[in-house]
């Protein structure tokens, strides 16, 4: 028996500011996108040309308040291939909540503040 790892699955509040985030910050696009006849809600898969897995962005129609991350110690992690330009990148959108030099990592936060680690390729 084998198993692949496929996406996480992340809950958001307003899906078009969160897919125009992961575009802008990751180049990350919807590749794939289910709902409900009655529209109750709305999974949209993103990736971009390098992924691996996927992230499954999912929209409750009835949701208002934001989630609760409890400590957000999860998180989702990129490698990049220009740690500095991406830093720069990610400094100048106002979006590098935490930078761990002793690491070499740092971490961005999406729309519904869940932490995206970046790392540079090693």
């Amino acid at each position: 028996m084998r198993f692949t790892l496929t996406h996480n699955c992340i809950s958001v509040l307003d899906l078009e500011r969160s897919l125009k985030f992961y575009e802008e910050a990751l180049g990350m696009k919807e590749v794939r996108r289910l709902t409900d006849k009655d529209g109750n809600y709305i999974l949209s898969f993103i990736a971009n040309e390098n992924a691996t897995h996927q992230i499954e962005l999912t929209w409750l129609k009835d949701r208002k308040e934001p989630y609760n991350l409890g400590d957000n110690e999860i998180h989702i992690g990129f490698v990049t291939d220009d740690y500095e330009a991406a830093l720069a990148k990610h400094k100048a959108m106002g979006v590098v909540c935490f930078e761990n030099n002793h690491f070499g990592v740092y971490f961005i936060e999406d729309p519904d503040g869940y932490w995206v680690e970046i790392v540079p390729k090693r």
